[in-house]
């Protein structure tokens, strides 16, 4: 986790120096016209660089594939160095910008009219803040939109380890002894269910027809091996018929099976042997469960020696809390040794994210509108024109710091959509050899407006709440102006 932020630090931080540094330039260099031109050419090509590499990138990955873990990592860097280069490109535009703002203010009320003026006069002081704003703006944004489609994918293709509800504990872990005794413990009275895996040095395959089943070369066997709790938790259904000699394929589809093939081998044996055996097909109750159940007694018969593999808690039989799996994961020592299925859990972890670069923008939105202030000439004429009222006086203030957080969500949060919308293709690629389609997602258009519709009124409040200062000894501010 203290390595993830510190990437994430470091990532983020490299086009909040570039960009700082581009506005700087660029506001030293604001008077002069054919460098100011010159500026915007340069930045127009370095955003133009950045999103063709995105692009190229975005292209590259639009394809459903197999993609290595440092092929994929690569493209995910590429992306974002493209990004970097985007945001530089566009902090030759700030000063402009506020001078836009500058002049579209003309016609406002005076106090909107002054606090423009006052960002625009003081862009070198003001123009780097406001870039900080707006990269942080935009990976605010662009974060929000890669996050919203990993989690949609993520969730499109989410293959439940259990039945809804089912506690599960790794009993190779612990030993099943142990395991077993822990939940007695903690859950008594409740029944518990075993299923087996082969010896390590053993391993069987099955033949059935029109069911669709795991890797068979994989050697965890594709089958459930057990008694009759396991094949009444498979079905989820406690009448469920049980023979000791019958294979059972318990599936969400309608199908008719006779016969199951096991393919199997002994450690003592170079060769294979095959071995058909009666079946039934159940219907499952849960749409997921695709499982073949072989009786234990099956496995014995042939030679192989079964192993406890997984305790279970039956959702029909107990409902396990989260208070009861966490103390069974305390009692066994392992903090994933108990699993409880409760579905799709979304990570709320990219909350955190957002919402810290959200605050960094605040803050340099509000730097920007302070140091516009500093010593402003504009404020002393407000003092004049509105009779020395504080309530101008905080007007004024919020005005500056709505203005400076405006200009850099407006900038941050349209780079933000076009770099998520960009990135979201080699964030959402697959290193899995069976490679699951991409699905298609929402992106968070109302959380974008909220954010550049709601930060500037959030950062005008926060700008006014502290009482106005003006010189003098005075206790009333109109005497004190006077």
């Amino acid at each position: 986790m203290l390595m993830g932020l510190v990437i994430l630090c470091v990532i983020l931080a490299i086009p909040v120096a570039l960009v700082c540094g581009s506005v700087v330039f660029a506001s030293e260099s604001a008077r002069r016209a054919h460098v100011r031109s010159r500026l915007l050419l340069w930045g127009a090509a370095l955003a133009f660089a950045g999103l063709l590499v995105m692009a190229l990138i975005a292209w590259s990955t639009r394809e459903d594939e197999h993609y290595d873990d440092f092929g994929s990592a690569m493209q995910s860097l590429a992306a974002i160095i493209g990004g970097s280069l985007f945001l530089t490109g566009l902090g030759p535009f700030t000063p402009q910008l506020l001078d836009i703002l500058r002049r579209r203010t003309a016609r406002l009320s005076p106090v909107i009219r002054l606090a423009a003026r006052d960002l625009a006069r003081n862009n070198l002081r003001t123009a780097a803040p406001i870039a900080i704003t707006m990269v942080t703006t935009a990976f605010a944004v662009a974060f929000l939109i890669v996050a919203v489609a990993t989690t949609a994918q993520s969730r499109a293709h989410y293959h439940p380890q259990a039945r809804p509800g089912a506690l599960v504990v790794n009993a190779w872990e612990e030993g099943a002894t142990g395991s077993r005794a822990v939940i007695q413990q903690e859950l008594p009275g409740v029944p518990i269910v075993q299923k087996d895996v082969l010896f390590r040095r053993e391993y069987f395959s099955l033949d059935v027809k029109d069911v669709d089943l795991p890797d068979v070369e994989s050697v965890d066997p594709p089958g459930s091996i057990g008694d009759q709790a396991l094949l009444r938790y498979l079905t989820g259904n406690p009448a469920t018929p049980y023979d000791e000699g019958t294979v059972v394929v318990v599936t969400p589809d309608d199908i008719q099976v006779d016969t199951v093939t096991l393919s199997y081998s002994l450690p003592t044996e170079n060769k294979d042997r095959h071995k058909a055996f009666p079946a039934v097909a159940v219907r499952s109750s849960d749409p997921h469960l695709n499982e073949v159940f072989i009786p234990t007694k099956i496995i014995k018969d042939l030679g192989l020696r079964p192993e406890p593999d997984k305790l279970i808690v039956d959702p029909s039989a107990h409902r396990t809390t989260q208070a009861e799996q966490d103390r069974i994961n305390r009692r066994l020592g392992d903090g994933e040794g108990a699993y409880v299925e409760r579905g799709f859990q979304e990570s709320a972890g990219w909350m955190g994210v957002v919402a810290a670069a959200i605050v960094v923008a605040l803050a340099s939105a509000l730097v920007a509108g302070g140091r516009a202030g500093a010593g402003s000439r504009s404020r002393r004429v407000l003092l004049r024109v509105g009779n020395g009222s504080g309530l101008t006086l905080r007007m004024f203030a919020a005005s500056r710091s709505a203005l400076s957080m405006f200009c850099g969500t407006a900038l941050g949060a349209a780079a933000g959509c076009v770099i998520g919308l960009l990135v979201a293709w080699p964030s959402t690629t697959s290193i899995d050899w069976e490679v699951p389609p991409r699905v298609s997602f929402e992106t968070p258009w109302w959380a974008v407006a909220t954010l550049v519709a709601g930060l500037p009124v959030l950062a005008g409040i926060i700008a006014a709440l502290p009482r106005p200062r003006v010189r003098g000894r005075s206790h009333d501010l109109h005497d004190r102006v006077r």
